[in-house]
C-alpha cells in the first residue's frame, strides 16, 4: 500500500499518542495559493473519485491520499497540508480519533468528514470540522467545502470557534460561530443567519444565548441575539433603540436596552 509521496505505508497497530507536526513542515500558505489536501478513506474506489473531484476544483493544487489513519499520521508528520478530507468508519484509529489527533498539532489542518453515516454529524461538531459531507458526494457541496478551507483556513478560525450542525436540502453541514450575525428565535427553533444564507437549527435561543455569551453575542429581544462583532450601526429615535447587522435594522427591546448600552460603554473603556 502506499500514498502519493511514494512512500509504503506503515503496519502494525495505531499509535494513540497525538503525534506533532514536523518541525521541519514548511509554512501554510496563504489564501491566494492553491491548496494541498489530504483525503483519507480505506475504500479504494471511493478514495480515487473524491481524489478526482478535487483536482477538477482550480483552487486545488496537490493532493495526497492515504487508505488508513496510521498511514495518514506518517504523511501528516512529513508535509504540511491545508485540510484533510477523512472518512469516519475505518479499521483501527477511526476518522474521528484521527481528527481529535490532529486537533493537537501545532498546525492543525481543516478537518472535512466524507461518510455515509449523518448520525456521526454531532461528534463532528464537538472537533470543530469545516464541513461535513455525506455519500455520495455531489460536486456542488465539495466545491463548497473547498470554499470554505480557503476563506476559512484552519489557522485562520478564531481560537475555539464553535459549530453547529445544520440540515440543508437533506446534507448535513457545518456552521461557525463565527459566521453568525444574528439568531432569530422560532419557538423552540432558532434560525441562523449567515453572510451566506440562513439555517434552523433544534436549539431554543436561551441555549445559545448561554453556550455564545463569553463570544460576543447579547439578547437584544426575547426572539433575536446578535454577534456584536457584526453590529455596523446603533440607531435611537425617540427612545426606541436599534440595531443594524448586515443591512437589517433590529429592534431592541426597552427590556434589553440596559444590556445593550452597559456593554457599549465597556466596549469603549477597553478601547485604547
Amino acid at each position: 500500500m502506499t500514498s502519493q509521496t511514494g512512500q509504503p505505508a506503515t503496519g502494525g497497530q495505531p499509535t494513540s499518542q497525538p503525534i506533532p507536526a514536523s518541525a521541519g513542515a514548511p509554512p501554510r500558505r496563504t489564501g491566494h495559493e492553491p491548496l494541498r489536501l489530504l483525503v483519507v478513506d480505506d475504500e479504494r474506489p471511493a478514495l480515487d473519485e473524491l481524489a478526482f473531484l478535487l483536482r477538477s476544483d482550480g483552487r486545488v493544487g496537490e493532493i495526497l491520499t492515504s487508505d488508513s489513519s496510521t498511514e495518514a499520521l506518517r504523511i501528516l508528520r512529513e508535509v504540511d497540508v491545508d485540510a484533510v478530507f477523512l472518512d469516519i468508519a475505518m479499521p483501527g484509529l477511526t476518522g474521528l480519533d484521527l481528527a481529535a489527533v490532529l486537533a493537537r498539532f501545532a498546525r492543525a489542518p481543516a478537518i472535512v468528514f466524507v461518510t455515509a453515516h449523518a448520525e456521526h454529524a454531532v461528534d463532528a461538531f464537538d472537533l470543530n470540522a469545516v464541513d461535513y459531507l455525506l455519500k455520495p458526494v455531489r460536486e456542488e457541496r465539495l466545491r463548497e467545502a473547498v470554499r470554505r478551507i480557503s476563506e476559512t483556513g484552519a489557522e485562520q478560525r478564531p481560537a475555539g470557534d464553535d459549530t453547529i450542525a445544520v440540515e440543508l436540502g437533506g446534507v448535513t453541514r457545518l456552521v461557525a460561530r463565527s459566521e453568525v450575525q444574528y439568531v432569530e428565535a422560532q419557538g423552540d427553533y432558532s434560525r441562523l443567519h449567515t453572510a451566506q444564507g440562513s439555517h434552523l437549527v433544534r436549539l431554543p435561543i436561551s441555549s445559545l444565548e448561554d453556550r455564545w455569551r463569553d463570544a460576543g453575542f447579547l439578547r437584544i429581544h426575547r426572539s433575536l441575539l446578535v454577534a456584536l462583532p457584526h453590529v455596523e450601526e446603533i440607531r435611537e429615535d425617540d427612545g426606541r433603540v436599534a440595531v443594524v447587522v448586515a443591512g437589517r435594522e433590529l429592534q431592541v427591546s426597552r427590556r434589553h436596552t440596559p444590556a445593550l448600552r452597559e456593554q457599549l460603554r465597556r466596549t469603549r473603556r477597553a478601547e485604547p
